[in-house]
């Protein structure tokens, strides 16, 4: 049985690379979906580059699914932490870093502060195989983003 979609997903590694270096691959965006199995692009939609408030188209594609989201900047601690809202979803992705030894600890979280919104459950349900399952699916991909930002880190 699955566990509730609104669940917090999380993923996390410790990166044989300075937390500079993995800090400036994180704050990417672009690279993003390099990693991503879900991810086909996250596109700035204002000018300003990588600040708090700055807002990314992300298109997503899961089989023949594909589908659009808003995205805004909620927290930027440089070196420290990353954060986006994506509005469609209800979802916050975070990336947050910190120093472990000689190298750097990644955690990927993705919470729900209030609940998925409607829109984002009915396409779950209907077109992504159910919330419950795609969560679960989104957890394991999250999983790979980490472990692929760890090879090209450490490369």
């Amino acid at each position: 049985m699955n566990a509730p979609a609104d669940r917090e997903l999380r993923a996390e590694a410790t990166i044989a690379a300075p937390p500079d270096k993995v800090w400036a691959l994180i704050a990417d965006t672009s690279r993003m979906a390099d990693w991503s199995p879900e991810l086909v692009t996250m596109l700035p939609l204002k000018s300003g580059g990588m600040r708090k408030g700055q807002w990314y188209l992300g298109v997503n594609r899961r089989k023949a699914a594909v589908w659009p989201t808003r995205n805004v900047v909620g927290v930027l601690e440089p070196g420290r932490s990353l954060a986006w809202d994506t509005k469609t979803s209800g979802a916050r992705w975070i990336w947050e870093i910190s120093p472990a030894g000689e190298g750097t600890h990644v955690v990927h979280r993705r919470p729900v502060p209030e609940r998925i919104t409607l829109v984002s459950n009915l396409y779950a349900r209907f077109f992504l195989g159910g919330i419950e399952d795609h969560a679960d699916e989104l957890e394991a991909g999250m999983a790979r983003t980490v472990q692929a930002l760890k090879a090209v880190a450490e490369a």
